[in-house]
């Protein structure tokens, strides 16, 4: 158990894909004695990275679930948690980083700031998140960290304070300039573990002294120590250090490390990085909610010795019981402890606390406040509060990102029932899963953030629960109405000897937009008898359900009778309902019925140089533009587009923006079909009717 929390470091490592973040948490992990043989992402060795223990990852070469382990580097005890970088998983992003302190954003030497790059700046902002950049694979070809460097300023508008110099670039990079010991610093040892100062070579002083000097000015803008001791000429390597601290936990500059972790060299610096400028859990004011109408903030000490409180971030539903993630946040947590879940009410024991290691565990007997463990078998929520029962106080969850994409999903019968279990472990698990029955349809329809993550949610289902899965697009809502007043008079009558039929219903039906259906009853002199009233309104409602155009159902009508007649013996309420939708069938072609269509509202967000793409991906699908905004180089495009134009639009966006734009969709109302497409809907609509007929 650690007690003093300012030797913790709890950390996010997040990325663009592909830009290294797992091969770095493998060097972290290797330099800190955590592992002793460093395998690759996508190694020949059929080992793959440590943090990536699934075995999709291993084939596909990315990160798909986040990972978390533990390390120590002098003295220090860092909390890692490895996050996916694809735009699909950004969940595991989001997750991440409402519980941690600190963040490394790690950056490609070559591509520079790119688009899940903005992303996971967007959500470290809304967090508030203290961040080290690493500028990664520097001894690529047509690397230019200086350049990247710069992209933080303007692409991101964050302030970088560069921190080393590389020792040549791409094949010939040899090893870094520490601009605040003024030293060169190279990675000896066949994995870099050897770690050699020397005096800056003579041709880089010039340069080195003046990137020292440009981070002093940096720095010195938002501290004003620093600034003091620059202008009395004693400036120190320990000043820089905590001047460099101050405005980092501030968010007020960013330290900018660089290396390649391919190559085994920087990662160490890194390491002294984390452990000199991220916060510790005391340097991060906590809060939680007062349960109730008000919900106030109620501060949280970060000392062991107070009421427990602490947060489940991430749950996963293996083969042995449920893994719970916490961060603690108060008080201490012990073995055999009984915790209350503050959503539920419910008590629960403590049976088993581990420390993560990826795909590992390791038991402890206790954690304190600040710290980030598991615990096994006990059934709870993501985002999930729990206390020792002694605070009625919750955490502020985390920001869940609305699905953009669905499918209908159908098994065989057999495999029936392993869909269901899997399907309910995924939704578990990841909140941006989810899983309806439309309601028209009945048919299973699965959600996600993108292909690629319903892909890999399916894959799932095939190798871990042995169902393969029949996917379509799902149906289009569609609705009929009319555009046309018509009367109606019907007379159902069938008298062939004994107990016979009679019933007449005569009135007229109206255009109703306000309401999906109103029936008014004009009738005067009990010319339909008042018991049989409702049997009039139910027949009708009886084949609104099914539209003759396209077998929609039938909304914005209002059906007013008027007139009709009974027979004293063969009238009955099964008479008044045939009569009813007998006088539909009459009427609804004469009201020149016509096909209606979902439309959603559509809002587009992507940088601004891309906006003429986004417009015109709207445009090709019928969309109409509402309106644009453009704040800090990013527009917005609000739009309305038919739901039936959007299916498969995440991925034409992402081609269109270099994979920067995101979109949200949400219902906004129902509009004619053009003539062209109704037409369509209506001939398809007859050839189905026909061949179900002929089968």
């Amino acid at each position: 158990m650690i007690r003093d929390q300012s030797r913790i470091r709890n950390i996010g490592i997040s990325a663009h894909i592909d830009s290294g973040k797992t091969t770095l948490t493998e060097r972290i992990l290797f330099y800190t004695r955590r592992i002793h043989a460093i395998h690759e992402v996508k190694g020949k060795d059929n080992v793959g990275a440590k943090m990536d223990s699934m075995e999709l990852e291993r084939e596909r070469g990315i990160s798909i679930q986040s990972a978390a382990t533990h390390c120590v580097w002098q003295g220090m005890h860092i909390n890692i948690i490895d996050t996916p970088g694809h735009v699909d998983f950004t969940i595991e992003v989001e997750r991440a980083l409402r519980v941690l302190d600190g963040a490394i954003l790690v950056l490609c030497g070559v591509a520079g700031v790119q688009s899940q790059s903005l992303t996971v700046d967007r959500q470290m902002r809304r967090y508030a998140i203290p961040r080290l950049a690493f500028i990664n694979k520097v001894d690529r070809a047509g690397a230019n960290p200086l350049r990247v460097n710069q992209q933080l300023q303007d692409k991101l508008g964050l302030t970088p304070v560069l921190m080393q110099l590389p020792i040549g670039v791409e094949d010939r990079f040899e090893g870094l300039v520490d601009l605040v010991a003024m030293q060169a610093v190279y990675f000896d040892g066949p994995k870099g573990e050897t770690i050699r100062r020397e005096e800056i070579p003579e041709e880089l002083r010039a340069q080195a002294k003046a990137a020292r000097e440009a981070l002093i000015d940096t720095v010195s803008m938002f501290d004003d120590v620093l600034t003091e001791a620059a202008l009395e000429d004693r400036v120190t390597d320990e000043l820089i250090r905590a001047a460099i601290r101050r405005a980092t936990l501030a968010l007020r500059v960013t330290p900018v490390f660089i290396g390649s972790a391919y190559k085994n060299k920087g990662v160490q610096l890194l390491l002294d990085g984390v452990k000199d400028y991220l916060p510790a859990p005391t340097d991060v004011a906590q809060h939680a909610l007062a349960s109730g109408e008000a919900e106030t903030q109620v501060p949280l000490s970060d000392k062991p010795e107070d009421p427990l409180v602490m947060m489940a971030f991430k749950v996963d539903e293996g083969r042995f019981g449920q893994l719970t993630y916490l961060r603690l946040y108060q008080g201490t947590l012990r073995r055999t402890d009984t915790i209350t879940n503050q959503r539920t009410r419910k008590d629960h024991r403590v049976g088993r606390l581990v420390r993560m290691h990826a795909d590992e565990m390791e038991d402890i007997d206790a954690a304190c406040a600040g710290d980030i463990v598991a615990m096994f078998g006990i059934d709870c929520a993501s985002s999930d509060t729990f206390t020792d029962g002694s605070l009625d106080v919750t955490m502020a969850s985390m920001h869940v990102p609305s699905p953009v994409i669905s499918l209908t999903v159908k098994s065989t019968t057999q495999t029936q029932a392993n869909m269901s279990k899997a399907l309910r472990r995924f939704t578990k698990e990841d909140p941006t899963f989810q899983v309806t029955a439309d309601p028209e349809t009945g048919e299973t329809m699965i959600s996600g953030m993108g292909e690629l993550h319903l892909d890999v949610y399916l894959e799932r289902m095939r190798r871990e629960y042995n169902v393969v899965v029949e996917t379509s697009p799902p149906r289009v809502a569609y609705r009929e109405t009319i555009t046309l007043q018509a009367s109606f008079d019907y007379t159902h009558k069938k008298q062939t000897g004994g107990a016979g039929q009679y019933a007449r219903v005569a009135g007229r039906v109206e255009i109703d937009p306000d309401h999906d259906f109103t029936f008014v009853d004009e009738t005067v002199g009990g010319v339909i008898p008042r018991e049989f009233i409702p049997s009039c309104e139910k027949g009708f409602r009886s084949v609104l359900h099914k539209g003759a155009l396209i077998g929609a159902p039938v909304v914005g009508i209002r059906v007013v009778v008027d007139d009709g007649s009974a027979h004293a013996v063969d009238s009955s309420d099964i008479a008044f309902q045939e009569a009813s939708r007998g006088a539909w069938r009459q009427v609804y072609a004469r009201c020149k019925p016509q096909v209606l269509e979902p439309v959603m509202r559509v809002a587009v967000e992507a940088p601004t140089e891309f906006q003429g793409g986004v417009v015109g991906t709207l445009l090709k699908r019928r969309g109409i533009i509402i309106g644009t905004t453009d704040d800090t180089g990013f527009v917005r495009v609000e739009s309305e587009v038919p739901l039936a134009e959007m299916f498969g639009y995440s991925t034409v966006l992402r081609s269109s923006t270099q994979g920067k734009g995101e979109f949200t969709m949400e219902f906004s109302r129902y509009l004619p079909v053009p003539e062209s497409i109704a037409q369509e809907l209506v001939k398809k609509y007859q050839d189905q009717q026909r061949k179900s007929g002929r089968d």
